[in-house]
């Protein structure tokens, strides 16, 4: 044997084969076919389509279309229960397997949204979903009605089998029948207070593929003749190809071509006038036989920059500008009385300044596209938040016909807004396309950092004045970055005005998870606490008194009264913080249980989530949500934060961008608080804006030491 590919998934798969036993994993290259997976499979050529939603196979297998995406918030298990909520199958018989992208752009939006963001899986999917499955139902018993000779309103469904009297057969026998019929009058779907399957905890669908090694990626993407691309743009955001009269060209690519594999160097040239985040970079590729020669190859290539004017940028000059901005007065967001004139005369006005660095989406799936183009078609492989933007971004580039190109989805290895993007899907049809062969190109996790669209910096000088009972009476926040949580603060105070700032970077930005809230939940909640302990009030109760009108928050604040055990009397070295954020239509309450060492070594020891996003499809994947978001946040607030220097991200790999360690990972417990309503909230996203603020103000009673910034593992925690 001279050449084979072991691989981390291989190994997995053939350990997982081996029942749990070690056994060497050793695996020649894979086929060169993209092979089916139990995800993506065709449907049985004998299967039933009775809804583009739904296909009934012969031996009862019922197989639902998901829109959304799946990047670990459970699209692909939450989905299939809202249909099945009112197709009342069989759940050890339902599948899931991506809806078509292409039929979708080219049937007037068939799938209603495929675009995967903002936390809004369920709470926009739901009515229509509902609607798809109960519209089957009801044409599977029209069929058996018509079969028996029956009235359809006297057919049962349950379990995937219907009965009438003595009359009994599965949705398989008649899903041909059903197909064919159109109801007078489609049924009204279920409300909450129905529900049997919703709200029950359902093992996800997805899980034993992602353990077992059978769950495909973008990057695991193989076709036949495929050539891989290893990419470098220039590493200071802005900046360009060297260029001019008497300037050497970019790049010598004659010094490489020698190199094991290397096929061609690409030069990839911005279009002027067109330098949006989804738009091209200057950037130069190397092609090789496999991704290790073209990452090496381009390791070895000298390419002449023009970094411009932002190599001039830094983290400690952008937040020097940031400071001498929150001294000036900024555009007006809200304002409500008089509370300038208050806090310009008041004896007692507290005034604190927070801020955060950027920081990076840290997707364990690094960004890539594999592209083929052939005569009159081109075919496009990536897990994309947005499969319909994966096919007008290849058109656009490609100068084509939509409907000539095919986005084929994969799972997402992580996505938190940053695959909502299509420069990477734009670069790799531009590279095929230079190229003339199927390319599979693949970002480093270094190029991954850097050219990532990070989430933006922010920060808020906060002033509030307190009235004769210690709650505040006038409030101030002036803003850079984004205010909208701070603008729409949920605490009743009868004075309040809001200004923002923009600071003028060259760096990048875009969503993250909780964009906005994610930033501003830790200096909000920090401050909520500054203000409530100078006025001489426990935190928690100082939020009580001034959400008295929202029944929502006092549910919330409750809940997490009684179940967190949440108290200001510890002794030094241990503390207890609070927070509570409402976003993407849910509210989240944390509390935060931490330890400090004499020397400043923190732990977080445990943290207590509340949340109230109106009503939940499954319990299981909300519990999942919270540590999820838990885990998220303290990896970016506590030990992460990007560093920039000389215009570029400095620490663009996981050895200088730590992120959160299974060591590090708190006890989380996960606490519903149900308004019910008309509210449906989403739960990938709330779980993180309260957290850092929670665990911050713990740190204040553990330590007595406020933290104005993050990352926490700046701040010298010591006591004494």
């Amino acid at each position: 044997m001279t050449h084979m590919e072991l691989t981390r998934r291989s190994f997995v798969v053939t350990a997982a084969a081996a029942g749990g036993g070690l056994m060497l994993g050793v695996s020649t290259a894979r086929s060169a076919a993209i092979n089916p997976t139990p995800w993506m499979a065709a449907t049985s050529k004998d299967g039933t389509e009775i809804s583009h939603w739904i296909v009934i196979d012969p031996d009862g297998l019922i197989t639902v279309r998901v829109g959304q995406q799946e990047m670990g918030q459970g699209a692909f298990t939450s989905m299939p229960m809202l249909v099945n909520e009112e197709l009342h199958a069989d759940w050890t018989m339902i599948r899931a397997e991506y809806a078509d992208a292409n039929r979708h752009v080219r049937n007037d939006k068939l799938y209603k949204r495929m675009g995967t963001a903002g936390s809004g899986g369920v709470r926009r999917s739901r009515v229509y979903l509902q609607e798809a499955g109960a519209s089957v139902r009801e044409r599977l018993k029209a069929a058996a009605a018509a079969a028996w000779g029956v009235d359809a309103s006297t057919v049962a469904a349950k379990d995937s089998v219907l009965t009438s009297g003595n009359n009994s057969g599965t949705y398989a026998e008649f899903a041909s029948a059903a197909a064919s019929i159109a109801l007078a009058e489609e049924p009204a779907i279920k409300t909450p207070d129905q529900y049997q399957l919703l709200g029950t905890s359902i093992a996800r669908l997805d899980t034993p593929l992602k353990v077992n090694g059978s769950a495909e990626f973008g990057i695991d993407a193989r076709i036949p003749g495929m050539a891989y691309a290893a990419v470098m743009a220039c590493p200071v955001p802005g900046g360009k190809f060297l260029a001019g009269r008497r300037l050497p060209d970019p790049f010598d690519a004659s010094t490489i071509m020698d190199r094991p594999g290397v096929i061609q160097v690409v030069q990839i040239d911005r279009v002027p006038g067109k330098e949006a985040n989804n738009d091209l970079l200057d950037s130069v590729a190397v092609v090789a036989d496999t991704y290790y020669q073209a990452k090496t190859a381009l390791e070895l290539l000298a390419v002449n920059w023009n970094y411009g004017t932002g190599v001039h940028v830094s983290t400690a000059g952008l937040f020097a500008q940031a400071d001498a901005r929150l001294g000036q007065p900024g555009r007006v967001t809200g304002s409500e009385g008089d509370a300038m004139g208050i806090l310009s005369t008041a004896a007692n006005a507290i005034t604190s300044t927070y801020q955060r660095p950027y920081e990076g989406h840290a997707m364990m799936e690094p960004e890539n596209a594999t592209v083929s183009i052939a005569e009159g078609r081109v075919d496009a492989y990536v897990g994309s938040q947005n499969p319909p933007g994966v096919i007008s971004t290849i058109a656009d580039q490609l100068g084509i016909d939509p409907v000539t190109v095919y986005a084929h989805n994969y799972f997402l290895g992580d996505g938190f807004g940053r695959r909502y993007l299509f420069d990477n899907v734009r670069q790799a049809a531009e590279i095929a396309r230079q190229v003339g062969r199927p390319v599979k190109m693949v970002w480093s996790r270094d190029e991954d950092t850097l050219q990532c669209k990070q989430r933006p910096m922010g920060g808020i000088r906060f002033s509030a004045s307190l009235g004769a009972d210690g709650l505040p009476e006038a409030w101030f926040s002036r803003t850079y970055g984004s205010g909208r949580v701070v603008t729409d603060m949920r605490y009743a105070v009868p004075n309040r005005h809001h200004e923002e700032h923009n600071i003028n970077s060259n760096i990048p930005t875009f969503a993250h998870r909780a964009p906005g809230a994610g930033v501003n939940g830790f200096m909000l909640e920090s401050f909520a606490d500054e203000v409530a302990l100078a006025g001489g009030w426990d935190p928690l109760e100082w939020r009580l008194a001034l959400t008295q009108d929202k029944a929502d928050w006092q549910l919330v604040l409750n809940t997490m009264k009684a179940k967190s055990g949440f108290t200001t009397d510890l002794p030094k070295g241990e503390g207890m913080g609070i927070a509570i954020v409402e976003s993407h239509g849910t509210i989240c309450g944390m509390c935060a249980t931490v330890t400090v060492s004499r020397r400043g070594q923190l732990r977080v020891e445990k943290v207590t989530v509340a949340l109230d996003p109106g009503h939940i499809i499954n319990p299981l994947n909300v519990t999942m949500q919270g540590e999820s978001g838990v885990a998220f946040e303290l990896s970016h607030a506590w030990i992460g934060g990007l560093d920039i220097k000389g215009g570029q991200v400095a620490n663009s790999n996981f050895d200088n961008y730590h992120l959160l360690r299974i060591e590090n990972m708190p006890e989380v417990e996960t606490i519903l608080a149900l308004s019910g309503g008309e509210k449906w909230g989403g739960c990938g996203e709330p779980t993180v804006p309260p957290l850092g603020g929670a665990v911050a103000n713990a740190v204040f009673f553990a330590t007595g030491k406020r933290m104005y910034s993050t990352p926490f593992k700046n701040h010298d925690l010591s006591w004494s």
